[in-house]
């Protein structure tokens, strides 16, 4: 997978600079929400990071038949798959990425113990991949 930008930020002229700046940006945001997802992903089965379940909404666990790590594996695999969906299609995956960042500030808002810090990380992590997903599209790109 290279990491080039879009048809659209590869212009030549007197915006030779900020399409070198657009290109970058871009290549930094594709790479980190296709390695950011994969890694927290694939951790969800080994919890070398942190416990995964302390971050779950007792209402949300409560709510599910599942025990919360089988849930938290759950999570996982989707994260992994958003992670793929970012790598070959940015321009969709970006989109799918920041929904899912924002349903995990809805459940760390609610969580008995609200995880502030990881709730403005989160925020972040929209704005990021937004930024992704903008620069993602083009109609002259394969991207997405």
């Amino acid at each position: 997978m290279a990491y080039s930008a879009p048809a659209n930020i590869r212009s030549a002229g007197s915006t030779k600079i900020a399409s070198a700046g657009a290109q970058q940006a871009y290549a930094i945001l594709h790479f980190g929400f296709v390695v950011l997802p994969l890694v927290a992903g694939i951790d969800k089965f080994f919890n070398l990071m942190t416990d995964w379940t302390k971050y779950l909404a007792p209402a949300v666990a409560l709510n599910v038949p599942i025990g919360p790590y089988t849930l938290m594996q759950m999570v996982g695999v989707v994260e992994i798959i958003a992670g793929l969906i970012v790598a070959y299609k940015p321009r969709i995956g970006a989109y799918i990425l920041a929904v899912w960042f924002l349903g995990i500030i809805a459940n760390l808002a609610v969580n008995s113990t609200p995880y502030w810090d990881v709730v403005a990380r989160d925020f972040g992590l929209i704005l990021g991949a937004l930024a992704l997903g903008a620069l993602s599209t083009s109609a002259n790109t394969k991207d997405g």
